[in-house]
């Protein structure tokens, strides 16, 4: 049997009816999905690369649309986290320093990510035909698979446990719920 009871408890803390509750949750599921579709079009029909006279400048579009709604997902996970109410029994140096050590490391897989892929590694070049010379597997892609999404994961992980946030531990779990429905898609 599984107590349920400090689940229960831990939802307690989160209203997910709340606006911005709400609005942080399909930023978060959106952002996927968008640059997914996008992709997957542009590879069939080239249309953004003719738009913007080459595949590499569509390319670098997308990846700033990218990176915009990037900001406003995290824009959106904040405030919902800001309206919810704190964790009394986590609002403390203990669950602040980790948070802080989980969003480094989250920090170091993501920019790691970045400078072993460059900007059109990570936004979705290959679909552009824009490819590699070769499949990396330098750190950060010895340690783990997709360690950019499993980086951002534990970046909002760690901002969660920092502000003692429940809704931010449930956003973060719709998060890497959304990245691994990324990663089957991709795959």
């Amino acid at each position: 049997q599984v107590d349920v009871a400090a689940m229960v408890r831990l939802f307690g803390y989160v209203d997910v009816t709340d606006t911005g509750f709400i609005v942080a949750v399909l930023s978060i599921a959106f952002n996927p999905f968008f640059w997914n579709v996008v992709a997957r079009w542009e590879h069939k029909t080239r249309a953004l690369s003719q738009t913007f006279g080459s595949p590499r400048a569509a390319c670098y579009c997308l990846g700033a649309v990218i990176l915009l709604l990037n900001c406003v997902r995290s824009h959106c996970f904040t405030e919902a986290m800001k309206s919810q109410p704190k964790l009394e029994g986590w609002d403390c140096h203990w669950t602040y320093y980790s948070g802080l050590a989980i969003s480094a490391v989250g920090t170091l897989f993501v920019i790691s990510s970045f400078l072993a892929l460059g900007f059109t590694g990570t936004f979705l070049g290959d679909y552009f035909g824009i490819l590699m010379e070769e499949k990396v597997t330098s750190f950060p892609f010895s340690i783990l698979d997709n360690p950019m999404y499993w980086g951002s994961t534990a970046i909002y992980l760690g901002w969660s446990l920092m502000h003692a946030s429940p809704a931010g531990l449930l956003l973060t779990a719709v998060v890497a719920i959304s990245y691994t429905i990324a990663v089957l898609y991709e795959g």
